[in-house]
């Protein structure tokens, strides 16, 4: 066992700088996301009897991140981009401040302190994706996302159980005089130290800027209109995987304590199974992964439906807890692959295919989040957490069948390539 470990360590050291200095900084990072989608959640529900309220705080954060990928580019032809990423990742906290300061929540301060999390989703996504791009190969990518899904669930184990704990334990114990609140506090306190910390590390990796070129453009290859489309359907999803686990579980499970308890519970075996499919799946296997992971997705929102009840929720995130790395783990490589091939084709600037995708996920994210925000409001809570969340898995299914047609692309293009060279 110890032989083996120390061979994966090996393997690691192996990779280039820039990977390794990437992969250690979201280390650190990924700590802070549970407590941002976890509990950011949990204390708008607790402070607020508009359960909609969490999605426009989702919508905020969202509309936020294609923003901030626009300014974004023009940044980075000026300011090194280690200095943007640390940026992006200290806004988390600011955030969380800027929410739990306000008197009363309301739609307005809701969507303000989305707004600025969104700036830091943005800063830290549009740069995460770019030196992914450039501290990869299409050959180690599995393994790249392999690894730091394996992060970032580990942390999905420990986070959300010691933060639930103490968020638990103040109510319980009636700690700082009975205000559970200061609890929150606390937490954002740390989510403060761990982007500074992630801040220091992220200028050990010597990162380069993108090249000075445009990247604003209209027009794109057919392959990568495909992909905006798979975009698209992946952000119909994501309004609903983030908040839909916290939601249901304050209704039909319990407290917060029970939700870090829920949440942690499947991570650890999914955490080791998606580091040994990370290290040993190929290329040729993503779309079996997709697969799987999409699944999955289905199946949870089927039991929900279903059941809508503690134990629904919990089958629900237990498919969950094990269909987001799944699906992570395929569509990136695919995504930055595709990336690969029509930044060459028509001679462009990465980044603005990396901005551009981002657009697309916006476009199916505003058709999530809208669709939950006219139920909760207009017909009622019940039906928008039960019946929604299985129209969005559905629909996410979809994506399947866009991304074999993205593949079958993409190999067509690369051997007529070929083709064309070898004659």
């Amino acid at each position: 066992m110890f032989k083996k470990l120390t061979q994966e360590v090996h393997f690691f050291q192996s990779q280039q700088l820039g990977m390794r200095m990437l992969l250690l900084t979201n280390l650190i990072y990924g700590l802070v996301m549970p407590i941002i989608e976890l509990f950011i959640g949990a204390y708008i529900m607790r402070n607020s009897s508009d359960i909609s309220l969490v999605v426009v705080f989702q919508l905020a954060m969202y509309t936020g991140i294609p923003t901030t990928f626009l300014i974004n580019g023009y940044l980075l032809n000026r300011i090194p981009i280690s200095k943007v990423y640390s940026l992006g990742m200290l806004l988390s906290g600011v955030s969380m401040s800027a929410m739990m300061m306000l008197d009363q929540l309301d739609t307005a301060g809701v969507f303000f302190a989305g707004l600025i999390m969104g700036l830091s989703y943005g800063f830290f996504w549009a740069n995460r994706d770019f030196l992914a791009l450039n501290t990869t190969k299409d050959s180690n990518r599995n393994y790249y996302y392999g690894v730091e899904t394996f992060f970032y669930t580990i942390n999905g184990i420990l986070v959300p159980l010691a933060a639930g704990a103490f968020i638990a334990a103040t109510q319980k114990n009636g700690w700082f005089a009975g205000n559970v609140n200061m609890a929150y506090y606390i937490l954002t306190a740390c989510v403060f130290l761990l982007t500074f910390l992630a801040s220091v590390l992220v200028h050990q990796g010597q990162f380069q800027n993108p090249k000075k070129s445009p990247f604003l453009y209209f027009k794109f290859h057919g392959l990568w209109n495909k992909m905006l489309r798979l975009a698209a359907l992946k952000g119909v999803a994501q309004g609903y995987i983030v908040t839909a686990p916290v939601m249901l579980i304050m209704h039909l499970v319990g407290e917060e304590g029970e939700l870090g308890f829920i949440q942690s519970a499947a991570a650890l075996v999914s955490a080791i199974l998606l580091y040994v499919l990370g290290r040993t799946s190929l290329p040729a296997h993503r779309l079996l992964i997709f697969t799987f992971g999409l699944s999955l997705f289905v199946l949870g929102a089927v039991f929900n439906a279903g059941l809508y009840s503690a134990t629904g929720v919990i089958l629900f995130v237990l498919c969950l807890i094990f269909a987001r790395p799944l699906l992570d783990i395929a569509y990136f490589p695919i995504q930055l692959k595709v990336i690969d091939f029509v930044a060459e084709k028509e001679n462009r600037n990465e980044f603005s295919y990396i901005f551009n995708h981002e657009l697309g996920l916006y476009v199916g994210r505003l058709f999530g989040c809208g669709l939950f925000i006219l139920l909760a409001r207009y017909v009622s809570d019940y039906v928008a957490l039960r019946y929604a969340l299985l129209v969005i898995a559905v629909v996410h299914f979809m994506s399947l069948f866009m991304a074999k047609s993205i593949l079958k692309d993409k190999a067509w293009a690369e051997n007529s390539v070929e083709k064309q060279t070898t004659i």
